[in-house]
């Protein structure tokens, strides 16, 4: 059952501090002129105080008897009491005639109502609307709830709350459940029912072959789940489409996810159907994307493998290059011989080493790699991945998200040449012209076009014409110039917009909130006149600026001197140090637990009550188990008390990445409390930084990273200037990792909300600054090469005195003004919640030739860089607070690498969900126990304070909650939730 804990019912606090009690408690002149209004004798007005004052914390009439004595006391002293009234006539009271007279008055005073018949039907209303998105009943309730208070509702008891949430959750998801199963046909029906069963002669099921996901993509993988997901398309074109809420829409994959065939078979008809439908649909949707994932990687590395071959190339070949130069040495000298001409000629003949037609072959052949060509060494590869390729493209069934359709043209070409063997093809037999390969590069031109004696070019090179159309459309998918229908990340954006009514309803909100001027002519006149003022500030200071010089043309930034960590400081860490108590990292995780209760946050993903005995301890145990990367089989031998398949059941069966999210906020939200944090940060900056993981080859995610070197994945966090990390994502080493940098301030959900945010080189990119600005977010990365980077001027006409040489071509404004609408409707869109800004970022990140908002994001970023470059060389107490921050950013990744320190490190999991699940445990797992250093370094500062020691903000301003010499991780864990436990001291002062 749903227990009161876990939802905003008010309920008293067992222990108060004085602060509490006399902001909470105090009665006001009013208050008490009421009392004395309502009530003759001096024990009736006390205790119409309490109800009232009671009423205003809790929203309900409660018992004198359940009321805690320090508050009965406080509210005493208050009103003037010289003491107490006895127990027996307080309890007597409660029974009175006089009490429900005094109640009806203090509802008329207070303005709210006792909810009758016609209010109850109006909060099922309520609770069935909140049940159309929200999943667990707490969730309900807590709706419920804010609906009464803004109605001025007295509350009505828990278990009525309780009852309405658990019907109005059964009432619309079985609405749901039976919209979608009349919508099944008896085959498909039939179908879903076939996978339930386990053919004889398998070992699986075919709702277990649902759940496949892709390996290490080899030429025989590939095959094999291309057929896969031939064999999806064509269950999920029996299915309608799913057209519920997304987040019911999640939650219910979520379910489906976490059965098995024999539990899915159990269930009601429709249940049964309806959760085999959106598993189903999901799945195609996700291995679409697979698809396109192994298109790209294919690729990919094909591409690399080329590369490579072409530096072993020319490595090989370096003395044939030697020679040529050489011939041409010698050449030249004949040429430059004092005589005649037929001298000279002589003299050149005479100077070659071998037949001239071999020479020039050897210079044909030097040509065609030089500039660091690869393509002429694409095709071997090819050979042996075209028919693996042809097909991912087949299943895609990719579509233009523009007007300019050549790409789908070409892409029937393809097929059309499907079959072919010859060398050469004639444009005019593929129904194409000259013009339709506008688009070749020069490399690829010289490659693919078939340059006859003379005329025009008539034919195609067939291989290198396949080539460079696949290698075209990589890029398209990346770019979001071409989509996949019905995939989750590479389906059309602009289908994940809003609609233009939506659009111009909440711009004006959206401009109020960010302070973004929405009209183009004036935001274009604004953003100019800032960049020229800038500009022209910093051209004039420059002279001053002793942190940067420009030598021959190339900016030079000086180092900043190195700040020393003051003696001060490091003598008051050491002493903190040894002040923490020692601790087993699993006593750690339990007091976190038990400090705020944890463990309510994870219940059955099917939606049914939690029947587990100890949820505590097992909560504790699946933490340390997958937030340690133990696994289950070491947890079940370090901790005696569940085997391996108790502790994996309930990852699978009661935790998804939405819940630990929610755990995790609410270990942020405790953290916040403290006074501590706050000399550490204000909470409005956080920085973004990816760590590698390493995980094992046999999966997609997978891969090798040229920057970290080995195969896995990134975990990138944002972590706040507080030292606490708000948000965690897993992502896959050839994603840039700039793409996810703003999707921190959306998922957050945390009391800390920064507005800025620092990252690494891979964030300062035209399309993230411009996108940032226009969600009101300060972008400040930390750049390397910054000397490289080329200023953008106002106009044309612009020249400074002491800065012009970094400045080149001046920003397209007109291209901004007339975009900014596109632009604006893609800020309003993330703001809602339409859209991620990862989602659109992964479209910007790539050149695009085809989308013309990539071009105005681009011209805008120019600006909004520009303006930050030129702070950023100007001002070195700047660059400094850009380094601390990310440098608190590397701190994290070094403490949450500790955490995780079993099994090597090395991600074992191959299931992508559950990587994506480890990283959301060991984010939990380094924030708790962040929290507990945090209460145990604020006791042992107090006690220091005290004993009179000297502290002042700048010096615990040094201090960080990244320490674990007092943390043991090994040995013998014993799950002890009977140790004594300190409460949360939230009102200790420091200073």
């Amino acid at each position: 059952m749903t227990t009161l804990s876990e939802t905003a019912y008010p309920r008293l606090k067992a222990n108060l501090s004085l602060k509490e009690l006399r902001d909470i408690y105090t009665p006001t002149e009013a208050e008490v002129a009421f009392a004395n209004q309502v009530a003759q004798r001096p024990l009736a007005r006390f205790a119409v105080l309490i109800h009232l004052k009671l009423f205003q914390r809790l929203g309900f009439f409660t018992l004198l008897r359940d009321v805690p004595e320090p508050i009965k006391r406080h509210i005493a002293q208050a009103f003037g009491l010289l003491k107490m009234p006895p127990a027996e006539q307080l309890n007597d009271y409660d029974t009175s005639g006089s009490k429900r007279v005094h109640v009806a008055a203090l509802r008329q005073y207070l303005n709210v109502r006792v909810i009758d018949d016609a209010g109850k039907t109006w909060l099922r209303s309520v609770a069935e609307e909140a049940a159309e998105t929200k999943n667990t009943v707490p969730d309900i309730i807590n709706v419920m709830l804010e609906e009464l208070v803004r109605h001025r509702y007295e509350l009505p008891g828990f278990t009525v709350l309780q009852r309405m949430a658990h019907s109005a959750r059964d009432s619309i998801n079985n609405e749901y459940f039976v919209r979608i199963t009349e919508a099944l046909t008896p085959s498909a029906k039939v179908l879903i029912d076939e996978l339930l069963k386990t053919p004889s002669g398998s070992t699986y099921s075919g709702w277990h072959t649902l759940k496949r996901e892709p390996k290490k993509p080899t030429s025989k993988e590939v095959r094999g789940y291309l057929q896969h997901i031939r064999q999806m398309k064509q269950l999920a074109e029996q299915l309608p489409l799913i057209e519920i809420p997304v987040p019911k829409l999640r939650h219910f994959r979520y379910m489906a996810r976490a059965l098995n065939a024999a539990e899915v078979a159990e269930l009601k008809p429709a249940k049964r159907y309806a959760l085999a439908t959106i598993f189903i649909r999901s799945q195609y949707s996700q291995t679409l994307d697979d698809a396109a994932d192994l298109f790209v990687r294919l690729m990919q590395k094909m591409e690399n493998t080329a590369q490579q071959q072409l530096i072993a190339h020319q490595l090989e070949h370096a003395k044939r290059a030697d020679m040529l130069i050489g011939q041409l040495k010698d050449l030249l000298d004949g040429f430059r011989l004092e005589g005649t001409d037929t001298q000279r000629i002589d003299a050149i003949t005479h100077s070659l080493i071998m037949d001239p037609e071999l020479l020039l072959a050897d210079c044909e052949a030097h040509m065609a790699f030089a500039g660091r060509n690869h393509l002429p060494f694409l095709i071997r590869p090819y050979q042996k991945n075209r028919s693996l390729l042809l097909n991912c493209l087949e299943i895609m069934a990719l579509r233009s998200t523009s007007q300019d359709a050549s790409m789908e043209k070409l892409i029937e070409v393809l097929f059309l040449l499907r079959s072919s063997k010859s060398q050469q093809t004639e444009l005019s037999a593929l129904g194409i012209t000259l013009d339709d390969c506008a688009w070749l590069t020069g490399h690829w031109r010289k490659l693919v076009l078939v340059k006859p004696v003379s005329g025009p070019v008539t034919k195609v090179d067939r291989k290198y014409f396949e080539l460079a159309v696949l290698s075209q459309i990589k890029d398209e998918i990346r770019s979001g110039d071409l989509y996949i229908a019905d995939s989750e990340r590479y389906d059309d954006y602009r289908e994940q917009l809003v609609s233009e009514e939506v659009f111009l309803e909440e711009l004006a909100d959206y401009a109020n909130v960010t302070g973004i001027e929405a009209d183009p002519e004036v935001f274009v006149a604004a953003l100019k006149k800032q960049l020229a003022t800038l500009s022209n500030e910093i051209d004039h200071n420059f002279p001053e600026n002793t942190s940067a010089d420009i030598v021959d043309g190339r900016l030079v930034l000086k180092r900043a001197t190195r700040t020393e960590i003051n003696a001060t400081v490091a003598a008051l860490d050491e002493a903190i140090s040894d002040a923490l108590q020692n601790i087993s990292i699993v006593d750690a995780l339990i007091d976190a637990t038990r400090w705020l209760d944890l463990h309510k946050h994870f219940r059955p993903l099917a939606g049914t009550e939690s029947r587990l005995e100890d949820p505590m301890m097992r909560f504790v145990t699946t933490l340390f188990c997958y937030g340690c990367n133990l696994g289950p089989v070491q947890t079940a031998h370090s901790i005696k008390s569940f085997n391996r398949r108790q502790i994996s059941w309930l990852n699978l069966k009661y935790v998804n990445e939405e819940l630990l999210d929610r755990a995790i906020v609410e270990v942020i939200n405790a953290y916040n409390k403290f006074e501590l944090p706050g000399y550490w940060g204000s909470g409005e900056t956080a920085s973004a930084d990816g760590t590698k993981w390493s995980v094992y080859e046999e999966n997609l995610l997978s891969e090798y990273h040229i920057r970290y070197g080995g195969y896995g994945g990134i975990g990138y966090y944002h972590v706040s200037d507080k030292y606490i990390a708000l948000f965690s994502r897993f992502i896959p080493c050839g994603v840039y990792e700039g793409v996810y940098i703003l999707d921190g301030f959306w998922e957050n959900q945390s009391d800390i909300k920064p507005n800025t945010v620092h990252g690494d080189t891979q964030a300062q990119s035209y399309p993230i600054f411009a996108l940032s600005h226009l969600l009101g977010i300060s972008l400040m990365p930390r750049i390397r090469g910054v000397q490289d980077l080329t200023l953008f001027r106002p106009d044309n006409t612009t020249r400074y005195e002491n800065i012009d040489c970094l400045f080149g071509e001046p920003i397209d404004w007109k291209l901004i003004e007339t975009h900014l609408p596109d632009m604006l409707r893609v800020a309003v869109s993330i703001k809602v919640g339409k859209i991620t800004p990862s989602t659109i970022l992964r479209r910007l990140g790539n050149f695009s030739r085809k989308n013309k908002m990539y071009v105005a994001f681009k011209e805008l970023g120019k600006a909004i860089r520009t303006q930050f470059l030129l702070r950023y060389i100007s001002d070195v107490e700047f660059r400094k607070t850009i380094s601390a921050a990310t440098n608190k950013s590397e701190q994290f990744n070094e403490f949450v690498k500790w955490v995780f320190f079993g099994g090597q490190g090395v991600i074992a999991e191959n299931i992508r969900h559950e990587q994506r699940k480890l990283i959301k445990y060991s984010h939990l797992v380094a924030n708790m126990l962040i929290l507990h250093n945090v209460v145990g370094m604020t006791e042992a500062l107090a006690k220091m304070k005290q004993s009179g020691a000297d502290l002042k903000p700048d010096i615990l301003g040094g201090l960080a909650p990244f320490r674990h010499r007092h943390i043991n991780r090994f040995g013998d864990y014993t799950l002890d939730f009977e140790r004594e436990l300190r409460p949360l001291n939230f009102e200790m002062r420091i200073l």
